[in-house]
């Protein structure tokens, strides 16, 4: 629907039953952004606390985690809005903010994940140059790139789409993500092969990146002795599962707007909630259970709380 002056309104078009399951839904889905916000705040601020956790690769895992709680924020309190709203609506150029915001975090998960593959590159096949290479400047640039380089490649499309005429108005989704594509009335070509750039440089580039780097630590390791290998395990196996599943959930949201009639709506509010879900959820389980380090001072974290 288009209203007056030059707002223009969207209505979601992806909840399915909102009214019988309205307060179901928004008990729910807070309950999931409390505990999100909960366990990633908890390790990043045990990493901040506790100095023999002040380390490249602890700094980059605080990150990642930060970067969760961000992600989660820029969906949920829309979403809970949502939940308890007879209507789903929203603006046009608030939706597009949504999607400069939501895929500015989603690409720089991949960006730190390439960074955390770089370190655990340098301090198990290079460990005798990791304190020269993995400086305080290096990882600060890596961290800065890693928001920067998203926010400048995603900006470019984001404000390319707020001046193109719109032909639909019901988005077909549960928060605003690609699906915005389908609403102009005609698709710039060139927009679109720029798109195709984007996902190249701050996904398929990081991802070749940390698969190499991967690669070649399983070469060092499977040369090297037992303790190597047990180092390499622990250290690496964690930021894979979370690449794996990530990807997974990205792959997901970039094919289902090429599948309108394919996918039932159900299936698809299903899989979108796993989005926002499953992924900033996974992470603190992953590394606060199988980083060793970390496991070990949210132990002494939680022993402390149960004596007091």
């Amino acid at each position: 629907m288009n209203t007056e002056s030059n707002v223009t309104c969207l209505t979601f078009g992806g909840h399915v039953e909102i009214d019988k399951y309205r307060y179901l839904y928004f008990a729910i889905m807070f309950t999931m952004y409390v505990l999100i916000i909960c366990s990633n705040s908890t390790i990043v601020c045990l990493i901040v606390i506790r100095k023999s956790l002040h380390k490249p690769m602890y700094v980059f895992i605080a990150a990642l985690l930060l970067n969760s709680v961000f992600f989660s924020t820029v969906i949920y309190p829309k979403l809970l809005i949502d939940f308890l709203s007879e209507k789903q609506m929203i603006s046009y150029r608030a939706c597009l903010f949504q999607v400069f915001l939501f895929y500015v975090s989603a690409c720089t998960e991949f960006l730190l994940l390439s960074a955390m593959a770089f370190d655990r590159y340098v301090s198990i096949c290079k460990p005798l140059q990791y304190p020269t290479i993995m400086g305080r400047r290096t990882v600060t640039t890596l961290l800065v790139l890693a928001w920067l380089v998203p926010a400048c490649h995603i900006a470019v499309p984001v404000v390319r789409n707020a001046n193109l005429k719109l032909c639909s108005f019901t988005l077909k989704g549960i928060f605003c993500n690609n699906a915005v594509q389908s609403l102009p009335c005609a698709n710039s070509r060139a927009l679109l092969m720029y798109g195709a750039a984007v996902m190249f440089n701050v996904t398929l580039l990081p991802m070749l990146l940390i698969l190499f780097t991967y690669a070649k630590i399983l070469v060092i390791a499977y040369r090297s002795c037992g303790e190597v290998k047990k180092k390499a395990a622990q250290t690496c196996l964690p930021h894979l599962f979370v690449l794996i599943n990530y990807s997974c959930l990205l792959i997901y949201d970039l094919i289902i707007v090429r599948m309108e009639s394919d996918v039932s709506q159900t299936a698809r509010f299903v899989m979108t909630l796993q989005i926002v879900i499953y992924n900033p959820l996974l992470n603190p389980i992953i590394y606060g259970l199988k980083m060793k380090e970390i496991s070990k001072h949210l132990t002494l974290l939680f022993f402390q709380v149960k004596v007091n």
